[in-house]
């Protein structure tokens, strides 16, 4: 069993940065592969990033809209995975959820066994 709470989201102006964090409860942690999602209203919940249960390899979303502007990382000594944004948009206002599971890459949703309850980014123009 895995527990997950995202923090870090607000409001910020367009052009600016955020930190999601994802802190995971349990000791099983490190054997999880993560991944990051957003949903936004009236929309499905949408693959943003992945890493491995090492973090030594990343998986983005193909989307033109986010490439080159996400980072995801964890650190296993502090059960935390993160997710550094950069360059925002009005568009990537949504609630962003960490989600853990067994495979990588995984960009469908129902592909994690575990998620949080989300972290809410609002981006103004």
């Amino acid at each position: 069993q895995v527990q997950l709470v995202e923090s870090g989201g607000g409001l910020v102006q367009a052009g600016g940065s955020l930190r999601l964090s994802c802190a995971a409860s349990g000791r099983t942690f490190n054997s999880y592969a993560m991944g990051w999602f957003r949903q936004a209203p009236g929309k499905e919940r949408e693959f943003v990033a992945g890493i491995n249960w090492s973090g030594s390899n990343t998986h983005y979303a193909g989307s033109d809209s986010m490439k080159g502007r996400f980072t995801i990382s964890r650190d296993n000594a502090k059960n935390t995975v993160y997710l550094q944004m950069n360059s925002l948009k009005p568009e990537d206002t949504a609630l962003y959820f960490c989600g853990a599971g067994r495979n990588f890459p995984m960009i469908y949703a129902r592909g994690y066994d575990y998620w949080g309850q989300g972290t809410q980014v609002t981006v103004s123009s």
